[in-house]
């Protein structure tokens, strides 16, 4: 039976909503209790470093997930490879809501953090390009960007879903019942959110664009080595186009959380709430953004993010330092309406800059080079700028990266007419 349109925009829908509910609040927890629970031993600034230096493993993962995946994604279908990356990536967020801490197991305990960590970004590896793929390759012609939107939608819904339940949490637990036990809760909640995304992909047929690429016997032997061989320059600039967004969204939640209560000294649950509110800028910029990518062309919307972002950056250490709550919500709002109008259209963007017979495994692979390069570190690399050359070193920090990805779009092709009906 051939699915409604429903099923296939909530299965794309549903597995980047849970990707970046279970990074966000791995993130938050990083940033908030991982340090004295995980690294006791360290000074408060140490604890906090090594903490993010555990966030970062699984950006180091995704890639090896995404080769993998991508492989099977693009040999044997997007349906199986979709299942098993969302079973994966669910499994390893749960079981980090079990783990025993440093004061129980010792030293064991940070090395199942990291070993959980990195299954995290091995099952992350595959889930965005296949969500991407489910959309776009059942898109009608002329509509890619707006139907490749739903999986990118999932950013500011899981941001919702993690943020308004660490805000719950806040609010109903003391911050010693919330160190102790509290933060457990919403990694073991992501359970209720993976069996509601293998319901809905466990009942899908594969795309009909794939479909046609095997019936003209497209398949080829080993993806990632065609890949390499014959489309490095758009693997290339399909990472670098990235960049930017991964950098934005972890430095205005992950680090922006830290210096916020931190150094800011707002409460944990008055800037969580802040975020909660800016995160609508996201999902605006997204809307906004696959609208004019369709009429207009997808280079001309992402270079504009490009520079709202670039822009932001530079006004990130007046804006936030001011300690002013009006401000630090305009520029979170600014910077996350930028990342909005980047992130909408590389849900078309990415895919179409690869034949059907490598395009899982070129996007996935683009998509997740990019996290290694935008946010693996991010976080750590902030704290450290911060602590040695003041907040207007990071927002720099972002502006380059802007600068990085606008010149990467600047040199692609526009793909908004590529036929991916025809022989690729």
């Amino acid at each position: 039976m051939k699915p409604t349109t429903t099923r296939i925009i909530l299965a794309s829908l549903i597995g980047t909503a849970i990707e970046y509910y279970d990074f966000y609040i791995y993130g938050t927890a990083a940033a908030l209790v991982f340090g004295p629970l995980f690294f006791p031993g360290e000074s408060s600034a140490a604890q906090l470093l090594s903490a993010f230096a555990t966030f970062a493993i699984a950006f180091v993962a995704r890639p090896v997930g995404a080769a993998l995946f991508g492989h099977f994604g693009d040999r044997v279908g997007r349906k199986a490879t979709l299942v098993a990356s969302l079973l994966i990536m669910g499994v390893s967020t749960m079981v980090i809501g079990l783990l025993p801490t440093y004061a129980s197991i010792g030293p064991l305990a940070p090395i199942l953090l990291c070993l959980l960590r990195f299954a995290q970004g091995i099952g992350l590896g595959g889930e965005w390009g296949g969500a991407a793929l489910l959309a776009t390759e059942n898109a009608p012609p002329g509509r890619r960007a707006w139907w490749g939107q739903f999986p990118q939608q999932g950013a500011p819904l899981g941001f919702i879903l993690s943020n308004g339940l660490f805000l719950l949490l806040a609010f109903g637990l003391s911050d010693v019942d919330f160190h102790a036990w509290g933060w457990r809760i919403p990694f073991l909640l992501s359970g209720l959110l993976l069996g509601l995304g293998l319901y809905l992909r466990m009942r899908l047929t594969e795309t009909p664009v794939f479909q046609q690429a095997m019936a003209r016997q497209e398949r080829v032997k080993v993806p990632l080595l065609t890949l390499l061989r014959e489309h490095f320059p758009a693997t290339a600039i399909g990472t670098l186009s990235m960049v930017v967004v991964y950098a934005v969204f972890y430095l205005t939640t992950v680090f922006t959380l830290s210096y916020g209560t931190k150094t800011l000294h707002f409460s944990r649950p008055h800037f969580l709430g802040l975020e909660l509110l800016s995160i609508v800028f996201l999902s605006v910029g997204i809307l906004l953004a696959v609208l004019l990518a369709d009429r207009h062309g997808r280079r001309p919307v992402l270079l504009a993010g490009c520079v709202v972002i670039g822009v932001a950056g530079l006004l990130m250490a007046p804006l936030l330092d001011t300690g002013s709550a009006l401000w630090v919500t305009v520029w979170l709002s600014l910077a996350l309406f930028g990342m909005g109008l980047v992130l909408g259209p590389v849900g078309a963007f990415l895919p179409e800059l690869f034949p059907t017979a490598v395009r899982y495994t070129g996007s996935t692979l683009s998509y997740n080079m990019a996290g290694i390069l935008g946010a693996s570190y991010v976080p750590y690399i902030a704290q450290l700028l911060v602590n040695h050359g003041g907040l207007g070193s990071v927002g720099l920090y972002l502006s380059l990266t802007a600068v990085v990805s606008f010149a990467a779009i600047a040199s692609a092709k526009e793909t908004r007419n590529v036929d991916w009906r025809g022989p690729a």
